[in-house]
């Protein structure tokens, strides 16, 4: 099964070097990693205490940087590398404060895996959430290195739990221990006899209350606001906006604002929503330092606000979920204690299901249940309160996974 899955990575090495001529993400993912190896060699020395941290993209660094944070704190002597596999998350950190050098993952061959654990020698090992990747990780069991995986979520579904999954089975036992968010994962994980888990919940909760200890003013944005209503959508996707261009377009009120953070900074895309909207509409890209404040839709097109942004609304959007790109963050707007909508397709995020039966976040299928709910928002004060305060203890309630995890790590 190995030897298969090995010759199927190289087949898909060379379909990806084909599609990325057409495909500038796909592009930036070849190109990225035809210098992982230098980069490496060039700043890290054999003699370098070293950590690893890996993550598939932007979301899962997130959840891990408060464990990253807390271990730097602790052990300032070490070199922190900090690979990505995806373009979204390496193009958007290449920089990040954390580490000492970033990287994009090689793809998961043996050679690959092979070679980067012999430059970076790490060691200690910290995959989030469920960066499964067969060859590296049956490498670091062979090497008999420390590995643990944080924020895991497993469904019954995936093929570490079927007939066909022993590889991938396999792989799971070279983690020394698996920091899960729910019980139904640690369960699932008892069912193939891995039983060093402990069931520590999401990392998120800490990263996003750290939010709060932030100074989270943004003086455009409050110029923007000035006192008005305002409805934060984040993160969104073209089918999220299908829920809400119609509802801006015929908003008459001017005592409400909205602000757009497209989850995929194009231009082309970014123009295209503009051309949609018929309010009085600037991007941040078009922002010289004017007065804001006449403006009734502002498109942040532009990365390291959005989490702040929340701080200004009085509803949030997270987008995501009304297509199937994958719900994103609601925890972000959640520590601000406003509420949230969604759209339908949340079936995969665990926190999406507890906080709609709490009654702090809503789904929604289609404009018209989107216009209804805005409407009772806008006008009720006390709703608004209520489901607010329902998200914010939530998160609060829900901290702790940092300090499990820290605690577990000795050096």
């Amino acid at each position: 099964m190995r030897l298969i899955y090995s010759i199927g990575i190289n087949i898909a090495s060379c379909v990806i070097k084909v599609f990325a001529l057409f495909n500038p993400k796909l592009k930036l993912g070849v190109l990225g990693r035809t210098e992982t190896f230098a980069k490496l060699k060039k700043e890290i020395k054999s003699s370098d205490k070293t950590f690893w941290f890996h993550c598939a993209s932007l979301g899962e660094y997130e959840q891990g940087l408060p464990v990253f944070e807390a271990l730097k704190a602790e052990h300032p002597n070490y070199k922190i590398i900090l690979s990505f596999f995806s373009p979204s998350g390496y193009e958007v950190r290449k920089n990040a404060k954390i580490a000492d050098t970033v990287v994009y993952l090689p793809l998961d061959t043996k050679s690959n895996a092979k070679r980067f654990l012999d430059i970076i020698n790490p060691d200690y090992i910290i995959f989030v959430k469920y960066e499964i990747w067969p060859n590296y990780l049956l490498e670091i069991k062979k090497r008999e290195l420390k590995a643990i995986l944080i924020s895991a979520v497993f469904r019954k579904d995936q093929s570490f739990f079927k007939w066909y999954g022993g590889m991938m089975k396999s792989s799971l036992f070279a983690f020394k221990h698996i920091f899960t968010q729910d019980e139904n994962s640690k369960t699932l994980l008892n069912t193939v006899e891995y039983t060093d888990v402990t069931v520590s919940g999401d990392t998120r909760f800490d990263r996003v209350y750290n939010q709060l200890k932030l100074d989270n003013k943004v003086p455009f944005i409050e110029n923007f606001k000035a006192d008005k209503f305002c409805v934060i959508f984040g993160s969104t996707w073209p089918e999220d906006d299908k829920l809400f261009i119609e509802y801006i377009n015929k908003s008459q009120n001017k005592d409400v604002k909205f602000i757009i953070a497209p989850h995929n900074i194009n231009a082309n895309y970014t123009a295209s929503l503009k051309s949609q909207l018929y309010l009085k509409t600037i991007c941040y890209s078009e922002f010289n330092n004017q007065n804001l404040s006449d403006y009734s839709v502002f498109i942040l097109d532009t990365i390291g606000y959005l989490s702040k942004a929340y701080n200004y609304g009085e509803v949030a959007y997270v987008g995501g979920a009304a297509g199937t790109t994958g719900l994103h963050n609601i925890l972000e707007p959640a520590v601000f204690g406003i509420p949230i909508l969604i759209g339908k397709n949340y079936n995969k995020f665990p926190e999406a299901y507890t906080m709609i039966s709490k009654g702090g976040v809503q789904s929604i299928s289609n404009a018209e249940s989107f216009k209804t709910l805005l409407d009772v928002f806008h006008n009720n004060v006390t709703l608004r309160q209520k489901q607010g305060d329902i998200n914010r203890n939530y998160i609060i309630e829900n901290r702790g996974a940092v300090v499990q995890i820290i605690d577990y790590i000795r050096i």
